[in-house]
């Protein structure tokens, strides 16, 4: 089989509570992505969230799996896709888009046919990608990180320099719900989402890249009253659910994808918490 998936139930944060370092890895990080020749997902009950990778050889057919009851992956969903590895197409209905490193393309719901090729099955793309349920059908679009809305937050002396590219959201991509970007952080720079905040409309997922070699992130999760931590490595992901902040802090600069969907688009909906009020 060159699709696999695992289905994940949304937890309740006074359960979370009781987790031990293991239950909490197994809730919330998902560390199986990449893995060449297949298509590997994590359909989570959080907002019908799907993330997911599909690193072909030389090409991978995406299918619809179980949960969905669907015909087509795309029958009743929308999906964003980042390719970050080497140059790669996906043909969505016979029509080819081709990704170079760190390019973006939204594909809207109705669309039947989607296939990932890499130009070298030797250095194989790495397509990420986020899916979301759709109500109805968005053109399907390229982004590059050169028209991508840019923001520069953050400063060296908090250690949270960073550039957040926004890639699929409104403005610069018409969605149902989902939304994507990525943040770079700068050299010097560690922490990312500082001050940390939950959104209590939508839920996000973190996808952690360029992460060194025997370098880490600690992403702390959980409510800002009793936070949890989980250490990530590179090209591994954590599922952030409404009720949870999303921050990180590394022992080295990296950068992570963003993905996010729920019931409102604005992508300044958060509820900050207080750097001194993290407990």
């Amino acid at each position: 089989m060159n699709t696999q998936y695992e289905s994940r139930f949304a937890s309740n944060p006074e359960t979370v509570k009781g987790y031990d370092t293991a239950k909490l890895r197994a809730e919330f990080l998902v560390d199986n992505l990449m893995q060449k020749d297949k298509i590997v997902m994590t359909y989570s009950h959080y907002d019908r969230y799907i993330v997911g990778s599909a690193v072909p050889g030389n090409s991978l057919n995406l299918e619809s799996i179980a949960p969905l009851k669907a015909e087509y992956f795309l029958e009743r969903r929308e999906m964003g896709i980042i390719n970050v590895g080497e140059a790669g197409t996906v043909e969505v209905d016979g029509a080819p888009y081709h990704l170079g490193h760190k390019d973006a393309l939204y594909i809207g719901q109705g669309n039947k046919q989607i296939v990932f090729k890499s130009d070298d099955s030797e250095q194989p793309a790495m397509f990420y990608f986020n899916s979301a349920p759709a109500h109805t059908t968005y053109p399907i679009k390229k982004v590059s990180l050169q028209e991508a809305n840019t923001l520069e937050l953050g400063s060296m002396e908090t250690a949270n320099h960073r550039i957040v590219h926004q890639m699929i959201i409104g403005g610069v991509v018409d969605t149902c719900q989902l939304q994507m970007g990525m943040t770079t952080l700068k050299s010097g720079s560690v922490w990312n989402t500082m001050p940390a905040h939950v959104h209590d409309r939508r839920m996000e997922i973190y996808f952690y890249l360029d992460v060194p070699t025997n370098q880490a992130v600690c992403h702390f999760m959980g409510q800002p009253e009793e936070t949890r931590h989980i250490w990530v490595h590179n090209h591994q992901a954590v599922i952030s659910p409404p009720w949870s902040i999303h921050c990180g802090s590394g022992t080295s600069n990296y950068s992570f994808i963003w993905g996010m969907a729920g019931e409102n688009l604005d992508y300044s909906d958060m509820d900050v918490a207080a750097i001194t009020e993290l407990r």
